[in-house]
């Protein structure tokens, strides 16, 4: 059975991955720092990891493996996820894949430098939209449906 994993802290789309998941029967796990109220569903759990960078990252990417889903916008982590087998998707629905986390993470590192260099080159300035909701929801049914399989 699929597991999706959640890198929760920051993603605007934990309800939604719940309501698909639950079409599926996925259990569907949650990691934060903490802050997060926990969700009482049977297919949910919540894991809270000491403070500190990456603590959640790293939790995820010791767990997934084949047959999961993890949701997450940090390159690093899709990129460590992605190596071990795991669908990666964004919570725009993009998705990570061997054949373009290379470039996702060199643009990543690109962007960082260029902030670096001109700390008013900040933010993305892109908000996020029912268009970017409806894509993830789209992606992440494609991506349990392919991991059943």
């Amino acid at each position: 059975m699929s597991r999706v994993f959640v890198d929760a802290d920051a993603c605007p789309v934990k309800a939604e991955a719940l309501r698909v998941a639950e079409r599926h029967g996925a259990k569907v796990t949650y990691v934060a720092n903490g802050g997060l109220r926990p969700v009482d569903h049977p297919l949910a759990r919540m894991i809270y990891v000491p403070e500190g960078p990456d603590e959640a990252d790293k939790w995820i990417a010791e767990q997934a493996g084949p047959g999961d889903v993890v949701i997450t916008a940090d390159i690093p982590l899709a990129a460590k996820c992605v190596a071990a087998g795991a669908q990666v998707l964004n919570h725009t629905g993009e998705a990570f894949t061997p054949a373009n986390i290379g470039q996702k993470l060199a643009t990543r590192d690109l962007m960082a430098d260029l902030r670096a260099a001109d700390p008013f080159r900040q933010g993305s300035g892109k908000g996020f939209s029912k268009a970017d909701r409806s894509r993830f929801l789209d992606a992440l049914e494609r991506a349990l449906r392919t991991a059943a399989t």
